[in-house]
């Protein structure tokens, strides 16, 4: 076994898992679908959060179905030439629960036309979900896994006010409620590095979120975007940002607090370079987790580690991972 191989078995990678689960290579194929967000149009709040770059985006915009088509065909093309032999379909773009619930099945059901689609993810906000919606992705499970993915960002209401996220944390807690309810994956997407957060509470978003009954997790940093009102914040010296040492840092604390069998999907965040302003480092992507890597084999960490969890635990095709004693009692425990 590699060296390589040993270190990524410190944590629960979305690689292995999908290995694991169908026996190939897949990937993920990114969809524009047309949504917009209710905090752009005025329904909660208007601008989008602080942090959401608005390049390019217009209210009018409605993609056809037609259209999805057509962004699948290339992007599997494109993903076999890594070969990927089946596929995931991402609806990624805003909030893509956002509409009437006939229309959301039209563009839904396009995914599953194309044979090697074998997965649906979904991206949304927790407030643009209810139970008609979620009765509808629940549908597809039939057909292939689901995935609903919820930015939360932070579980501090304050720090969500303060990005303008326009939601809470209580209603991320009922969308969890209801999702589960309906045995459709869960993915929550939060940011290390927000305004006003410290180590603590950054921490804490993720010690509540390893009692929740989600299945994975995207770690991102907070990298600030042009025409973005954290840009304006940026330039007047209001916003610091992490360094890559201690990004890396903080990665290893969080994933020491997650249960094992999360699925890992992301720890990095970038942009495009015409449109990042800062911080530079993280458009490398191999560098930042291989920063990642180095801290916890320097510490000796693992993912579960602070919860009493062994490294077997991290699942793997070979072996399913166990429970100590001491595990079970902090996972029992209330907050």
């Amino acid at each position: 076994m590699t060296a390589n191989l040993v270190d990524e078995l410190r944590y629960y990678s979305f690689n292995r898992y999908l290995c694991s689960r169908f026996g190939c290579r897949v990937h993920k194929v990114t969809v524009h679908a047309g949504f917009t967000c209710p905090n752009r149009n005025g329904t909660v709040g208007v601008g989008g959060c602080t942090f959401c770059n608005n390049a390019g985006f217009s209210p009018g915009t409605r993609v056809e179905v037609a259209e999805v088509a057509r962004q699948l065909a290339e992007g599997i093309a494109a993903a076999r030439h890594r070969k990927a032999r089946k596929f995931i379909a991402y609806f990624q773009a805003y909030t893509n629960t956002y509409g009437p619930v006939d229309r959301l099945k039209s563009l839904y059901d396009e995914a599953w036309k194309f044979p090697d689609i074998v997965g649906m993810s979904i991206g949304t906000r927790p407030d643009c979900v209810d139970e008609p919606i979620l009765d509808l992705v629940r549908s597809y499970t039939a057909r292939g896994e689901v995935w609903v993915e919820y930015g939360l960002q932070s579980a501090f209401n304050k720090t969500l006010e303060a990005i303008n996220r326009c939601d809470t944390y209580e209603n991320f807690l009922r969308a969890v409620e209801l999702t589960h309810e309906r045995g459709l994956k869960i993915c929550v997407h939060t940011i290390l590095g927000l305004p006003g957060e410290d180590r603590e509470m950054m921490l804490e978003t993720h010690r509540r979120l390893a009692c929740l009954p989600i299945d994975g997790i995207k770690i991102h940093l907070l990298h600030i975007m042009r025409n973005t009102e954290m840009a304006r914040r940026y330039a007047c010296g209001e916003v610091e940002l992490l360094s890559r040492p201690r990004y890396a840092s903080l990665v290893a604390d969080v994933l020491e607090i997650l249960r094992p069998d999360i699925v890992i999907q992301r720890m990095n965040a970038d942009a495009p370079r015409d449109v990042l302003v800062a911080p530079l480092w993280c458009l490398d992507k191999a560098g930042v987790l291989e920063a990642i890597r180095a801290e916890q084999l320097r510490r000796d960490s693992w993912q579960g580690k602070a919860l009493g969890f062994d490294r077997s635990a991290i699942p793997s095709a070979n072996c399913p991972g166990r429970l100590t004693p001491n595990a079970r009692h902090r996972l029992s425990a209330p907050i």
